[in-house]
């Protein structure tokens, strides 16, 4: 029974999908030429477009009166609501949950971010990221009545099979197996979980029209970790641990890292990290905006202790690079920007890592262009399922491809 009832589903939102597809390609349509457009019959067109109409996906646009021959009565031609959210994007970091809406021709409409503090329970989390919802909608007229999938991002690793196993969490939590079964609760719309990084580095190789086919991304947050393109494909690994350069051990005799090992990436390259060893040099930091401070005065001790840890990273780089031969290395994060003597330390340590390959060094290596909404964007991404990138990449149960849409929420 539950299978039919599946089946029954997925038919329904198929047919959903091609309705706003026709509808976002050729504008007001009436209900005849939408049918035939789609290649529904008379009666399954109307009761789709009386579902859409009543969830508020798509409105009475006006009538065909005015090109309509004849006497008869004229017909509604039926739009997309402007204001429906279709597509949703969550990214939950360690203090922050980032939100990104998209509306049926895939451009952003809505955007809001809201802080929690470290260690904040996953109801908790989760009924934060609700309320912002619920906030933005209210502040922007976005709804959600049309939605066709969420697409969720969440810290450390997390396995392939999205929602089957979660992958075991540092510290030996679980990842959150609460957040994909809430969001469809919620939305009744299928849910895609995946972990905020690498969603964040498809982000950024797809973030200018000539997508990036091999990236090597890192992110530096309140944690650190990082996604690999590879070959035009996300590479999550067998058990979604790709790409976790936040626990490569940079300094064997270092301090504890919170997966147990000494001396990771993590407890060096970290925001929180960075902001320590300042204040150890003897710089009071407490907040990226003090850190931006003293790197606008030109503070010599904040300036060593950033061109220390981006030689760091540097060289961590560089022995993923040197496996890898990407085209580029991306950092990422917001401290990057506030901070650019790290990026500049951590490309000249790798430019040496990789001198003896000079032919085959990556073209560039940069700041993100994404701020920290990447992860959220990149979430939207996977569930449009239109881009190389995703190939082989596991959708969402019923998510159809996508065509091209135009910007920045590719």
């Amino acid at each position: 029974m539950s299978m039919t009832i599946g089946v029954h589903a997925l038919v329904r939102r198929t047919h959903e999908e091609r309705v706003l597809a026709a509808l976002r390609a050729h504008g007001a349509l009436s209900r005849g030429d939408l049918a035939a457009r789609v290649g529904l019959s008379r009666t399954t067109l109307s009761e789709i477009t009386a579902q859409l109409l009543q969830r508020g996906a798509i409105v009475v646009a006006d009538t065909d009166a005015s090109t309509r021959a004849g006497s008869g009565r004229p017909a509604e031609r039926l739009a997309l609501d402007p204001g429906s959210g279709q597509y949703l994007g969550v990214d939950f970091g360690h203090r922050r949950v980032n939100i990104v809406v998209a509306d049926a021709s895939h451009e952003v409409i809505a955007q809001g971010v809201a802080r929690y503090a470290d260690g904040t329970a996953w109801p908790d989390r989760i009924n934060q990221a609700f309320d912002r919802i619920d906030r933005l909608s209210e502040e922007t007229g976005v709804h959600f009545g049309a939605l066709q999938a969420v697409g969720i991002g969440v810290p450390g690793p997390y396995t392939a099979e999205h929602s089957a196993r979660p992958a075991v969490n540092w510290k030996g939590r679980i990842a959150p197996e609460g957040v994909e079964a809430a969001f469809a609760a919620r939305f009744a719309a299928p849910v895609m979980v995946d972990n905020n990084t690498r969603l964040a580095a498809l982000a950024e190789a797809i973030a200018r029209p000539d997508a990036v086919d091999n990236l090597l991304y890192l992110r530096l947050a309140d944690g650190v970790g990082g996604g690999l393109v590879v070959s035009g494909r996300l590479a999550t690994g067998s058990r979604g641990f790709a790409g976790e350069l936040g626990h490569v051990t940079a300094d064997p005799t270092g301090t504890t890292c919170r997966c147990g090992k000494r001396g990771c990436l993590e407890t060096i390259a970290s925001a929180p990290a960075i902001m320590r060893a300042c204040r150890e040099a003897g710089v009071q930091i407490e907040s990226l905006d003090d850190l931006e401070a003293a790197v606008a005065k030109g503070d010599p001790h904040i300036d060593a202790v950033l061109r220390d840890v981006g030689s760091t990273i540097g060289r961590v780089l560089g022995a993923a690079a040197m496996v890898l031969n990407p085209r580029e290395v991306v950092i990422a994060g917001e401290i990057v920007h506030v901070a650019p003597a790290l990026v500049e330390a951590a490309a000249a340590a790798l430019r040496f890592e990789l001198y003896s390959i000079p032919s085959d060094q990556p073209q560039i290596v940069r700041a993100a262009q994404l701020r920290d909404d990447g992860g959220a964007l990149g979430a939207i991404a996977a569930i449009f399922h239109q881009s190389p990138l995703l190939a082989g990449y596991p959708d969402a149960e019923s998510a159809e491809p996508a065509p091209q849409h135009r910007r920045s929420a590719r």
